[in-house]
């Protein structure tokens, strides 16, 4: 008997909601992220520091690193990431934010029994 070819590689989505309490320290932390980057060129470093200066979502995209979600997880190496941050208008009593029902389909898992998309 065999065994059916299956990938390797595995999408995770990780979508966050988080309140900013305080805006001028996540900038300040940005900035320092960006000040101890050696390998960033001058150039690059004048913009993104314009970035998150300008706008606290931006300074959370150079502060949250998907590398550092799944660097210490075992048996896994990140192929490629993509992220993104930006200012909403957020009702957590909106069905629109029930993680629980996310776009995503229920996909079965290999049991063949689906599993939720939201934290359970």
């Amino acid at each position: 008997m065999s065994t059916p070819e299956t990938s390797r590689f595995v999408r995770l989505r990780v979508e966050l909601v988080l309140e900013v309490e305080d805006g001028d320290a996540v900038t300040k932390a940005a900035l320092r992220r960006l000040a101890a980057d050696p390998e960033l060129p001058d150039e690059e470093r004048t913009h993104a520091e314009g970035a998150v200066t300008e706008d606290t979502a931006e300074a959370l995209a150079y502060l949250v690193d998907p590398f550092d979600l799944v660097s210490e997880v075992p048996g896994v190496e990140l192929q490629q990431a993509s992220w993104s941050s930006e200012r909403i208008d957020y009702d957590p009593d909106s069905p629109e934010w029930d993680l629980g029902d996310d776009d995503v389909e229920e996909e079965d898992d290999e049991d063949g029994e689906g599993r939720p998309g939201g934290i359970g």
